[in-house]
């Protein structure tokens, strides 16, 4: 290992010793779980902003994450992290015989398509293709992730109109849903109009999580605007009426 990772490395040991941090000695696999996302979703937040002095300091968070639960692992006897880094680097090699073998791979879709396949040799997906896709992840990712592997066997529409028809078929059905008034039948029936809203931005290689995430920040940035404008008025939010708001709104849009 590097000298500066080395460091890193006996910084958090130090940490996790009788003599270091009282916080750092108790930590568990399960107490750190809320961190290891918050530090996740900061670095994503810091590569959509384009901050690249937030990139490397969000991705040196979240390798502190990777070491610690490596030092809870080594303090268990299960392993440590050069076990971690061992078991990646010949995940990688075998994951790439067009790289390190004599396998030849044209297109980034051939890598892909051969990518389950070495899964299934290191015993994987035997019993499912949806095998392996964490219950933990967003909604829309994961409905996306649940969508390509299908996709992969076959089990995916010719073209984008066959999608587009889907989804109408659910508008229609999600709106006879709330007519009837059933609240699960509504939940049931909006699942449905989100995942065919996913399926199009599958087919269409848009990430829908990363699609939605923009939208929210745009409509942040919009509303943040009205509350400035509000203010400049002397007035507050509750006395503007909804038409007043919608002008305002639609202006911001205009000067975008």
């Amino acid at each position: 290992m590097s000298e500066k990772f080395q460091k890193l490395v006996e910084i958090m040991e130090k940490l996790r010793s009788e003599e270091g941090c009282p916080w750092d000695r108790v930590q568990t696999h399960d107490s750190l779980k809320r961190y290891l996302l918050e530090e996740t979703y900061e670095l994503i937040e810091a590569i959509e902003n384009k901050d690249y002095k937030g990139i490397k300091e969000e991705l040196g968070d979240l390798l502190l994450q990777i070491i610690f639960h490596s030092k809870i692992a080594k303090d268990e006897g299960r392993f440590d992290i050069e076990d971690v880094i061992e078991i990646i680097s010949k995940k990688m090699i075998s994951r790439h015989p067009h790289v390190f073998g004599d396998a030849e791979f044209k297109t980034p879709e051939e890598v892909l398509s051969q990518w389950n396949d070495r899964k299934k040799e290191e015993g994987k997906l035997s019993k499912s293709i949806l095998e392996g896709i964490p219950l933990s992840l967003p909604a829309l990712l994961r409905a996306y992730k649940i969508q390509s592997r299908v996709a992969k066997v076959g089990f995916d529409w010719d073209s984008i109109n066959g999608v587009l028809e889907k989804l109408e078929e659910e508008m229609k059905e999600f709106k006879e849903a709330i007519k009837s008034g059933q609240s699960e039948k509504i939940e049931e029936e909006l699942g449905d109009v989100l995942f065919s809203i996913v399926n199009i931005a599958r087919f269409l290689k848009v990430d829908p999580e990363s699609a939605l995430r923009k939208t929210n920040r745009k409509f942040e940035k919009r509303f943040k605007k009205i509350e400035e404008l509000v203010k400049e008025k002397g007035k507050s939010l509750k006395e503007m009426t909804l038409q007043e708001m919608d002008l305002m709104w639609e202006e911001i849009k205009n000067d975008e």
